[in-house]
């Protein structure tokens, strides 16, 4: 995570090294708890590449089985197509394991970073 933090990388070496970074992090993330996209980008050390998590995402191998349906954008929205079987499987995904959607929204002081951090930390169980 000693990465520059700019969004662009010098080295294919870089980008392979921060996409590996993001694998982990996402992998990370507790049940029950969401990061957005900017987070992600930042824990893997690169704060300003937030549009690139899910091309990082997608380039797991098969096997490595990423919850990627853990990953929102700012707003704590999904940003599939809201008529998408993507966004379908993502939203049951998530409210499978706790999380509360209210008006589309997932409310990120619960289920996001803080709540991650706290569960992590203190062990305390998803909401």
């Amino acid at each position: 995570m000693d990465q520059p933090d700019k969004a662009s990388f010098t080295t294919t070496a870089d980008y392979d090294r921060w996409v590996k970074n993001v694998w982990q992090v996402v992998e990370g993330i507790p049940r029950g708890h969401v990061l957005t996209y900017g987070e992600v980008a930042r824990l893997a050390g690169m704060s300003r590449a937030a549009r690139r998590v899910s091309q990082a995402m997608r380039r797991a191998p098969r096997g490595r089985k990423l919850p990627w349906h853990r990953v929102v954008n700012a707003q704590g929205k999904i940003s599939l197509p809201a008529d998408s079987t993507g966004y379908r499987q993502q939203k049951e995904r998530l409210e499978r394991e706790g999380v509360v959607f209210v008006n589309g929204k997932i409310d990120l002081e619960r289920h996001g970073y803080k709540g991650a951090l706290d569960h992590l930390l203190w062990n305390e169980p998803p909401p």
